[in-house]
């Protein structure tokens, strides 16, 4: 058992998707020329003045809301001064002493433990530009600038220091996800750069309360980078303790491709911002009826939403977590519910369940896909379920079934008929192949014979192989009982 104990916070920013920046009316679309969509007022230029988007202030409140934040009726922006090469006004657009939101939380689950993750703050902010270092593969001796990021809305979500381990932090950020997902704030892409994640990471004595020194770490653009890079740190500080040295409050990056992370430059105080009110803005105040029609308009959250599951279809927590994982999969889920109705929708969840996340979901992850590309339907899966649970195509033949169902579309039930899939239920055919199977197969009627009843299923496969997998199964069970029995 290590001696020392993790401290970990994380400061997630995320830019919420509206189509205009939060102070002027340019575009804030990703993938553009460089900068393309610009202007004066994103650049800093001299007399411009900056005006507020609402619905930038809209989506942070709908996102604090859903994380049970206090909103903070009245907040103002502060001006944030540090000089780099892509802040064109030398300060950025942020809130400091009034944010919009503060104490919220958030819950997270490792190895079936849950723990609630306390949220400090939440708060605005304009993006800045990007350095380029290069030009596609070419390194380029000199940097430039692309200002099209510039006034791009973020709010920043800042995590006490709750966090104990890699895994924890993994889990906040992925149920983070999927919480502004559900509200629709953001697409949270951390490929696209939509979500970016840093971690405040310290170890201290097991059981100490008092906090270690803290590094941050950047540059993570994955779950699995925030934490590989947050594993290596803690174990990075654990060597530096251990061999005597000390921990310096630092900014480091983390590398990916070496799996380490790299000292990047000494950690700044608040203080070093010299923060002030930015005279350009008025103070943001809210009204009691503005925050009552926005809590209103949220949906459904994933935790909610997966409790119902398990209370109303009897669906196992873990079924119920992966189906709620993403908004649009539970939607998926509940839209195929509707061809079904009473008793008969509570014995379908499960089995449409199945389909939904290992069929589907399957082959659409093999082919880069997302759900809303499928070919295949909500209806038309549950009527495949029906289908099945009705017995008018075995479980095989309903996999052929859905392959075609996958590639090209199209009705089940047209493609069973198209395709000769349709069960059989004659009891006289299949008491022929019955008797056909028992002839070849003497090993296994001796064995049943001798009381290994599990013997019973290569005669019930030889069955299924010669009906090219369409014989009813309850009937080949049935008629191979009966035939035994006398």
């Amino acid at each position: 058992m290590s001696i020392y104990e993790a401290v970990i916070g994380l400061e997630v920013h995320v830019q919420l998707k509206t189509k205009s920046k939060i102070f002027c009316g340019c575009p804030a679309n990703f993938g553009a020329d460089p900068n393309t969509q610009i202007c004066p007022v994103c650049c800093g230029y001299p007399g411009v003045l900056p005006v507020v988007n609402r619905a930038v202030v809209e989506g942070l409140v709908r996102s604090a809301l859903a994380l049970d934040c206090r909103i903070n009726k009245h907040s103002v922006f502060a001006r944030k001064q540090y000089f780099y090469p892509d802040l064109p006004k030398n300060y950025q657009i942020s809130q400091y002493e009034l944010p919009l939101a503060e104490n919220g939380h958030l819950q997270v689950k490792v190895d079936e433990q849950s723990r609630d993750i306390r949220i400090h703050r939440i708060h605005l902010e304009e993006d800045a530009g990007k350095l380029l270092h290069a030009i596609g593969s070419r390194p380029l001796d000199y940097s430039l600038v692309d200002l099209n990021r510039t006034g791009v809305p973020l709010m920043e979500i800042v995590s006490e220091p709750d966090l104990r381990t890699p895994e924890e932090a993994a889990a906040y950020l992925s149920h983070l996800r999927a919480v502004l997902r559900y509200v629709g704030v953001s697409d949270c892409d951390m490929e696209k750069g939509s979500m970016r994640c840093d971690a405040n990471v310290s170890i201290r004595p097991s059981g100490a309360q008092g906090l270690g020194t803290k590094t941050e770490v950047k540059n993570m653009n994955s779950f699995r980078s925030v934490r590989e890079a947050i594993a290596y740190e803690i174990d990075r500080q654990t060597l530096v303790l251990d061999s005597g040295g000390r921990i310096v409050q630092e900014t480091r990056l983390w590398d990916a491709q070496n799996n380490v992370t790299q000292s990047m430059r000494s950690k700044e105080e608040a203080h070093d911002y010299r923060y002030f009110p930015d005279p350009d803005l008025v103070p943001l105040n809210l009204s009691d009826q503005y925050l009552e029609e926005l809590q209103k308009s949220l949906p459904e959250l994933p935790e909610a939403r997966s409790a119902r599951y398990v209370e109303k279809f009897g669906l196992s927590s873990y079924d119920a977590s992966v189906l709620t994982a993403e908004k649009k999969l539970a939607d998926f889920y509940e839209e195929g519910l509707k061809g079904f109705e009473g008793k008969m929708q509570k014995e379908a969840a499960k089995p449409l369940a199945n389909w939904l996340t290992t069929e589907l979901l399957g082959r659409l992850h093999a082919a880069k896909k997302e759900i809303e590309e499928s070919l295949v339907s909500p209806e038309s899966l549950a009527a495949l379920v029906a289908l099945v649970y009705k017995g008018a195509v075995s479980g095989k033949s309903a996999k052929v079934v859905f392959d075609e169902m996958f590639v090209n579309g199209g009705e089940p039930a047209a493609i069973v008929n198209q395709k000769g899939l349709g069960q059989i239920d004659d009891e006289k055919q299949i008491s022929e192949w019955v008797d056909e199977i028992i002839l070849v197969n003497d090993k296994a009627v001796q064995d049943i014979k001798s009381g290994k009843t599990s013997a019973m299923g290569a005669l019930v496969g030889g069955v299924m192989r010669k009906s090219k997998g369409r014989a009813n199964p309850q009937i080949v069970n049935r008629i191979l009982h009966k035939k035994f029995s006398q």
